[in-house]
């Protein structure tokens, strides 16, 4: 550790010359997100509340981890600008030892099994890490940051913090993360939270974990493209985007596919409201943008698979993408 002539002290990053070095800001985190379309890196100060930097890049259809890993590190340069990040918060998109700061698997792309993520991305700004997957990471982001606020009884009081909340994402697959008591919870054998695999329909499509009729594997985006080739819809791109927008146009085909993606996924989330009974569920990922009809299936079905007791909300994410690199920030700032 060096100084300036005017006493600041200054880093030299372990992993570059003595003439290159990293000024340190002793305030800013930086946020990594490995989506499954896209991935997305950016820098907050800990206490502020707006993104200093943020960089999206959109990812290939044949990715592997060796593309996302120099992507992201030539991301996370761009963002920080020769700052160097006290702490850095990871989101990814599959199965984490968040425990370990592992990533057990990628579930769409190849050469992600057993990488110890937290330990390479501590060793390239030599500051602590913490990684856990994106629908824990996007629960926390939007616990602390977002939808996790919800109105009292009482009109004149402030909204407070919901004490429980179920996250969902809903993009290249289905995933799910639970606050319980203001924390993460990542069950026994870190997988809580896999909405996306209960079953809806147990002689359904073969899902990618191998079983049939996932909610994943009814709800997601590839799985609305995959149904409406099957119904023969013609349009060109064909993605779950593009099904919403038919759909909303008023096509009956395109409104029959996202209808049916829709009770998928309210079925998925009745269940888990009956087992946890949370105060809130949260819904994001770009098939949450599928407009209000989409939105009146997945409520109509979720009520109708739980008991008429329960009063959970279900709302709109309120970071939107974001909601992840939020989580991010959240999970560095419990470093520090």
């Amino acid at each position: 550790m060096n100084a300036d002539k005017r006493g600041q002290k200054i880093r030299v990053h372990p992993r570059l010359s003595a003439s290159n070095y990293w000024l340190v800001m002793s305030d800013i985190l930086l946020a990594l997100d490995y989506g499954g379309t896209k991935l997305s890196a950016a820098i907050a100060r800990r206490d502020e509340r707006e993104w200093l930097a943020l960089e999206r890049v959109m990812s290939p259809p044949n990715k592997d981890a060796t593309w996302d890993q120099e992507t992201m590190r030539a991301l996370a340069r761009r963002v920080l600008n020769r700052r160097a990040p006290i702490a850095i918060g990871i989101s990814f998109g599959g199965p984490v030892d968040a425990a370990h700061g592992r990533v057990i698997l990628s579930h769409h792309f190849p050469g992600w099994e057993n990488i110890a993520l937290r330990e390479q991305w501590q060793d390239e700004f030599n500051v602590p890490a913490s990684v856990d997957n994106d629908a824990n990471v996007g629960a926390l982001g939007e616990f602390t940051f977002g939808a996790g606020q919800v109105e009292t009884l009482y009109a004149t009081s402030l909204p407070v913090r919901a004490s429980s909340l179920l996250y969902i994402t809903v993009r290249t697959g289905v995933g799910g993360g639970w606050i319980l008591d203001g924390k993460i919870w990542r069950g026994a054998d870190a997988m809580a939270g896999e909405i996306g695999h209960t079953i809806y329909d147990p002689r359904g499509p073969e899902c990618v974990c191998g079983r049939r009729g996932c909610v994943e594997v009814m709800a997601c985006g590839p799985a609305i493209a995959r149904d409406a080739r099957t119904r023969g819809l013609q349009i060109d791109p064909l993605t779950g985007e593009s099904v919403a927008r038919a759909a909303n146009a008023g096509d009956p085909i395109a409104r029959a596919v996202m209808d049916d993606a829709a009770r998928a996924l309210g079925f998925g989330i009745g269940t888990a409201i009956t087992l946890i009974n949370p105060t809130r569920v949260v819904i994001g990922g770009g098939v949450s943008k599928s407009g209000e009809r989409w939105w009146s299936v997945v409520r109509a079905s979720a009520r109708s698979n739980t008991l008429p007791q329960i009063r959970t909300d279900i709302v709109p994410a309120a970071l939107g993408d974001d909601a992840p690199l939020w989580g991010a920030i959240a999970l560095a700032r419990e470093l520090i």
